[in-house]
């Protein structure tokens, strides 16, 4: 058991779903997500859930790892800082996200543990 994470992206008005990025114990980039989630009206356990981002959202994503800033999260499932692991991955999804967000596709995240 254990935090598995994924990004994916959607066509407008299909459950066709393509996938674009998994991630396995990547805490801070979680703390980072449920941010987001909770600024938008999430409640309760962010669990099983999906966020979708905008181009502004990456962007500051990008930045954010870019810089080493993920916000420190600490879960039971969520293992250890992993940043310097994914660094070249978060930013690898940075740029696919903004290209799939270009040609008119909505982005999400969900993870679950």
């Amino acid at each position: 058991m254990g935090l598995d994470q994924i990004a994916y992206a959607k066509e407008h008005g299909t459950e066709d779903q393509q996938d674009i990025t998994t991630w396995r114990k990547h805490p801070n980039l979680q703390g980072y997500m449920e941010t987001l989630w909770r600024k938008r009206g999430g409640e309760g356990e962010f669990n099983c859930v999906s966020v979708e981002l905008s181009a502004e959202d990456i962007y500051k994503l990008e930045d954010i790892v870019h810089w080493g800033k993920l916000p420190k999260t600490r879960g039971f499932f969520y293992g250890g800082d992993s940043d310097a692991y994914y660094k070249d991955e978060d930013l690898e999804f940075c740029s696919k996200a903004l290209t799939l967000l270009s040609q008119g596709k909505k982005v999400y995240y969900s993870s679950w543990w």
